[in-house]
């Protein structure tokens, strides 16, 4: 090994300072989670978020938003507007601080907004620093204030553009997502018309308005519920069998405020909302916690008092007690503390108490006069609880059957390394393909599992039928972290073997399917591998040019082509790769297994609603809403967003 040479240059010049948002350009992840579309579209909702604080306060009824033609946004809100007056600590107008400056923001005082959902002052001007350009027109005292930004810094003052009447107040946001910084600035219509939806659902008195004026994509939807959480249920379980009507109720305790609706359906999965100041809270958290406990609590109380449990059985597990049910848990925190910067998971322990506390007192007063809807509560746990014995005893069984033998079983060939960091597991379609994967890895961090043709489609099949699939269960021995299901979870994360598992299909209708049936029984039996960022997509070419003069390169799809077609006048001979099979080990490493070259794409999940939406309905038995879906979306293909 070759000696490290050392160096002596760590001193006091050493330590670099970032002024003003150069911090937020340098490290986007660290404030919007990402610069893929997911980071992107997360640039809108910290400006609505902002808006949604001001109706919390009282004061704003109305939110547009309205993707332009030229790939910019404009997002308007009738609230007070944006304060314009000099702050006397800056010596600037506020509306400059409030989008120049981190941490600056009218949340930190007292009084200006007891609840608030916005990044803490801070979503604002991480905007401005991720645009291009940003304007921002502030309607005031019946004046009209306008002033505009580029990369975060400001091109001109603060100025008067007019006059309004003085009733018609509020704040209107113009910007240009930056192409330095986000892999994409196509923003996705369907995620912020779900995310809009979800924030009226939760703000029964706010409408909001949505508007497309993209080419090929004129449209305005206007969302307003009225009957808030109720409508929201409603609208999950649409098609589901409910065994009983839709719960719901609310309460306020030590200055937090719980809303809670729910319903049982025959559909035995548990899928539970959580939100914290209209934030989605992904990862659950404290509320989520109160609420379940509390509840599981209660059921098991109840089914021992009406004698469906006996003195000698076991109580219901939590999965039993929330199996089918749909329930969404919404808190307003004057305080809320997150578990990272893009409010992922609340961490206040008051909220698991204030929403165990009134979960108990208002489910004990509904199930008191609501006696039959209790017993069918009640028997969705009876029947849930004897379902998962019969099955975690199938499963033993089926798992025990087969032994698995990490290497020679003849379908994976694993690498040398232990150390989960850094092994990395390739999801390969096919022996052709496999064999030369097998040749081309890096074996000492790299392992190959061949599948053969397309896995079941989890979506359709019984639990005993995903056990039984010899695919399915190769993979879940391999990976070694158990799996995720409804009615009980041996998953455990850190026992993951490997850090990426990477599908790797052809580039074509079969892999793709291929790949989408592969994701499908990630997001319904292991959704943390995709929460935890460990699921990958690679990239393998379509096309290799070579020229007769100059050097050879491959080109990863059909705009590549394009582009290489329009920048090379001189005659080239396309090969095209139809399938892995087709590139031998040292095209394969090259082009798809060499950490330094490859091309990797991250499954990520940015609205879990959706997701589990669109999942269904792609993968499920309805076959109109599919069709549908993919003659409404198949632009976005040709556009690769």
């Amino acid at each position: 090994m070759a000696k490290k040479e050392k160096t002596d240059n760590y001193n006091a010049d050493s330590i670099t300072i970032l002024e003003g948002l150069e911090a937020v350009r340098r490290r986007p992840g660290m404030y919007i989670g990402s610069v893929s579309t997911k980071g992107l579209n997360h640039l809108i909702y910290e400006i609505v978020d902002n808006a949604v604080d001001e109706h919390l306060a009282g004061y704003c009824s109305e939110i547009s938003v309205t993707l332009n033609e030229d790939g910019s946004v404009t997002i308007i809100d009738n609230g007070r507007g944006i304060p314009v007056g000099i702050n006397k600590k800056t010596g600037l107008p506020a509306v400059e601080v409030v989008y120049t400056m981190l941490h600056a923001g009218g949340k930190f005082g007292d009084g200006n907004y007891k609840i608030s959902g916005g990044l803490h002052g801070v979503g604002a001007s991480v905007v401005n620093a991720l645009s291009e350009w940003l304007e921002v027109t502030v309607k005031k005292d019946g004046i009209v204030y306008n002033q505009r930004f580029e990369r975060g810094k400001k091109t001109c003052n603060l100025t008067e553009k007019g006059t309004c009447r003085k009733s018609d107040t509020g704040t209107m946001v113009q910007f240009m997502p930056d192409k330095e910084i986000f892999e994409k600035t196509y923003f996705r219509a369907d995620a912020i018309k779900s995310r809009l939806h979800e924030t009226a659902y939760l703000n029964p008195e706010l409408t909001l308005i949505f508007q497309n004026k993209r080419f090929n994509e004129t449209e305005e939807v206007v969302f307003f519920e009225p009957r808030g959480l109720v409508a929201y249920i409603d609208e999950l379980n649409t098609g589901k069998e409910a065994v009983a009507p839709v719960v719901y109720f609310k309460g306020k305790e030590e200055g937090i405020e719980l809303e809670v609706a729910f319903q049982f359906t025959n559909d035995f999965q548990e899928n539970i909302l959580g939100f914290c100041n209209n934030i989605y809270t992904q990862e659950g958290g404290t509320h989520l916690t109160g609420f379940k406990a509390r509840f599981t609590q209660l059921i098991n109380t109840y089914a021992r008092e009406l004698g469906v449990l006996k003195e000698k059985d076991e109580n219901f597990t939590g999965a039993d007690a929330r199996n089918g049910m749909t329930a969404i848990v919404a808190i307003k925190h004057p305080d809320p503390r997150f578990e990272g910067q893009t409010k992922t998971k609340l961490d206040n322990p008051d909220a698991q108490k204030v929403t165990s506390d009134i979960t108990g007192e208002e489910l004990e007063r509904y199930f008191d006069k609501n006696l039959e809807n209790l017993k069918a509560t009640i028997a969705c746990a009876e029947k849930s609880a004897k379902i998962r014995k019969a099955q975690e005893k199938t499963k033993t069984n089926m798992l025990s059957k087969t032994k698995f033998v990490m290497e020679g079983n003849g379908k994976l060939a694993n690498c040398e390394s232990r150390n989960p960091e850094e092994c990395e597991v390739f999801i390969v379609e096919g022996d052709s393909a496999g064999g030369s994967a097998k040749t081309a890895r890096n074996r000492r961090t790299q392992a190959i599992l061949p599948i053969r043709g397309k896995i079941l489609n989890v979506e359709k099949a019984s639990i005993d039928k995903v056990l039984a699939n010899a695919e399915i269960k190769t993979m879940i021995q391999a990976f070694g972290c158990g799996f995720s299901e409804g009615y009980g979870n041996d998953f455990d994360i850190s026992k993951l073997r490997y850090n990426k598992i990477i599908i790797m299909t052809d580039a074509d209708v079969d892999g793709a399917h291929i790949a989408t049936l592969l994701l499908t029984f990630f997001y319904r039996f292991m959704p943390e591998l995709i929460q935890a960022g460990h699921v990958y997509l690679a990239t393998p070419p379509l096309y290799k040019a070579i020229p007769k003069k100059g050097e050879e390169e491959y080109l990863y799809d059909d705009l590549a082509l394009e582009k290489y077609r329009n920048t090379h006048k001189n005659d080239f001979i396309l090969q095209r790769y139809k399938g892995l099979g087709e590139m031998d080990a040292e095209q394969l490493w090259e082009t798809t297994l060499d950490p330094e070259h490859r091309v990797l794409k991250k499954v990520e999940i940015d609205d879990a609603r959706l997701a589990s939406e669109v999942t269904e309905m792609l993968m499920g038995n309805d076959v109109a809403p599919r069709k549908q879906f993919i003659h409404d979306n198949a632009y976005l293909a040709e556009l690769d967003v």
